[in-house]
């Protein structure tokens, strides 16, 4: 039995949740208080809050765990990461206030008060660029903390860095690139190493749609120059088609439309684009 520690509010446990099930992993709680749910035979989920999954998993209370590459690094604990899942981006950034002047980690002055919910990541930080600062751990409402006079910098979450400005607050710098992370505190497990190709597959085909065309036959070494597919379309005969044959392939979400319209343009014929469930090269 794999336990694996996933967020128990928030948007990140919307989006957890919506991951495992579509693996084939939903939830099978017996209450919406329940601390517990199975998943199949094989999996169980334990609801915890997000920053404290990386200590459930570095003390071995849970298998793997699901929660923001933010806080992991913030934990200082040693985990590894085993697949990003491709939400709950976001930043951690250093901000000042607009009217300080200060648009760069050189324009800091020794002694620089920075007020943060990641003291441990920000002390990591100024040691790497060799800035001298004195750090002012708080717990919340950081955007604040330069207007009151009780720093001159913060860092800080952001997503899109909307906040800041509505508090007169300028990114200065990227402390950090973050994401929701499946992480683990050993790599050699079979099962987990299963769980990870199963949420991979998931992921992987998020960003993909699967298109079928009848094109004309004469037109296929421009169609393969226009949907390479994964390793090249698949070209399939059609009962009576004549001069025509269908492509199959596999196009990134972004290049559907593109795809699309030049296809049109060769002659192509019932143009179906269906989403991928799974997806395993």
């Amino acid at each position: 039995m794999i336990r694996i520690a996933v967020p128990n509010k928030g948007r990140l446990a919307d989006d957890t949740r919506e991951l495992f099930e579509d693996a084939g992993l939903g939830f099978r709680i017996q209450s919406d208080r329940a601390l517990v749910a199975t998943m199949g035979s094989d999996y169980e989920a334990i609801f915890v809050r997000s920053q404290d999954i990386p200590e459930f998993v570095a003390d071995g209370a849970a298998d793997v765990g699901v929660t923001g590459w933010d806080l992991v690094c913030e934990s200082e604990r040693v985990l590894h990461q085993r697949l990003d899942l491709g939400f709950g981006r976001c930043r951690v950034v250093m901000a000042a206030r607009v009217d300080t002047g200060i648009e760069s980690v050189e324009d800091l002055p020794p002694g620089t008060r920075v007020a943060t919910v990641f003291p441990r990541m920000t002390r990591r930080f100024f040691e790497r660029i060799g800035r001298t600062v004195e750090l002012v751990p708080v717990s919340g409402a950081t955007e604040i903390a330069p207007h009151l006079g009780i720093a001159d910098v913060i860092v800080d979450l952001v997503s899109t860095g909307s906040t800041l400005r509505v508090n007169g607050l300028r990114e200065v710098a990227t402390v950090l690139d973050s994401s929701a992370r499946l992480i683990a505190a050993r790599t050699d497990s079979a099962g987990v190493t299963a769980l990870v190709a199963r949420l991979e597959s998931v992921v992987r085909a998020r960003g993909q749609r699967y298109l079928m065309a009848n094109v004309p036959r004469g037109a296929l070494d421009q169609v393969k120059r226009i949907v390479p597919g994964l390793s090249g379309p698949t070209v399939v005969d059609i009962l009576n088609g004549g001069h025509q044959v269908a492509v199959h392939a596999v196009v990134a979400v972004g290049e559907v439309d593109r795809t699309i319209v030049d296809l049109k343009a060769l002659g192509a014929e019932g143009i179906l684009v269906t989403r991928i469930e799974r997806l395993t090269p």
